[in-house]
């Protein structure tokens, strides 16, 4: 069956009839601008975590850039009109892996605290993992996860709502971490492995301790190798001075996820009491 033929005006010129909606090309939300913004987090995460073992200068400044752009992809989010569902899940997902793969480094880089940053990983993912899903499922259709009533939590209200209180919270949260790690390259009051037997007791505040060579590694990539490569590497004032002033925060940041978590966990309780009741109203 022929389509539609082309209409003709006065003078004669043919006229195609107008597109409608459902034939407008459809915009790709993959490509929204602050979409690549995530992309770029990605990346430079990626790279970062290449950098991690033995490279600390570098690794950090890749790793910032990657917090950095978080703050990014939220305003051209706005500026942009570009709000989306996939680029909020992209966002968290990016931020709960960026901090896990760093914690990871740092139960492995001071192996006597390891169950502290596991419990901090299973902490972050557990809160963020049930106020996502408590808020898509109980609340209304199209909530975000940082539209919380403040008659359930006015922390969680100031938290999400307040740009300026969840910039400084995730920002210096970020920083006791990428202080701890660099830790992990300059203190020997923190890694045993970069003391040695004879100066424990003069080691000067903030000083690397000098590493001798006890054995010929045969594989540049063993645990015996990366420990001699990470002794040394640079002074360790300020990251302690990094890590002092951000570890206030970094334990509030906690302890919001904690009261995320518990929140969280009560508010699918009342769902389920909820749908416990109407059951038994409909079975009377």
């Amino acid at each position: 069956m022929a389509g539609p033929r082309p209409l003709a005006n006065g003078s004669g010129i043919t006229m195609r009839p107008a597109r409608s909606q459902t034939q407008e090309r459809e915009e790709n939300i993959f490509l929204f601008y602050p979409n690549l913004v995530g992309y770029s987090r990605v990346v430079l995460t990626i790279a970062s975590l290449y950098y991690m073992p033995l490279h600390p200068r570098t690794c950090s400044l890749l790793y910032s850039a990657s917090c950095l752009l978080d703050a990014l992809d939220g305003m051209a989010a706005r500026y942009f009109d570009q709000e989306t569902k996939f680029g909020i899940v992209l966002d968290m997902v990016t931020d709960r892996c960026t901090t896990s793969c760093l914690l990871v480094f740092l139960a492995s880089a001071f192996p006597r605290w390891s169950i502290i940053f596991q419990g901090l990983i299973s902490l972050d993912l557990a809160s963020h993992y049930m106020h996502m899903y408590a808020t898509l499922s109980m609340g209304e259709s199209g909530r975000s996860h940082k539209d919380v009533d403040e008659s359930r939590s006015w922390v969680l209200k100031m938290y999400y709502t307040n740009k300026k209180v969840l910039f400084i919270f995730c920002a210096l949260n970020e920083l006791f971490f990428i202080a701890l790690y660099l830790l992990s390259f300059s203190s020997p009051y923190l890694s045993p492995t970069l003391k040695t037997s004879d100066n424990l007791a003069s080691l000067p505040v903030g000083k690397p301790a000098p590493v001798e060579r006890s054995m010929v590694f045969a594989s540049p990539w063993s645990a015996g190798a990366m420990e001699y490569a990470r002794a040394n590497k640079m002074d360790s004032t300020i990251p302690w001075i990094l890590a002092i002033t951000s570890f206030p925060v970094m334990a509030g940041k906690q302890i919001i996820n904690m009261i995320q978590l518990v929140k969280a966990s009560r508010w699918l309780a009342e769902g389920d009491i909820e749908r416990k009741r109407a059951h038994a109203r409909k079975g009377q």
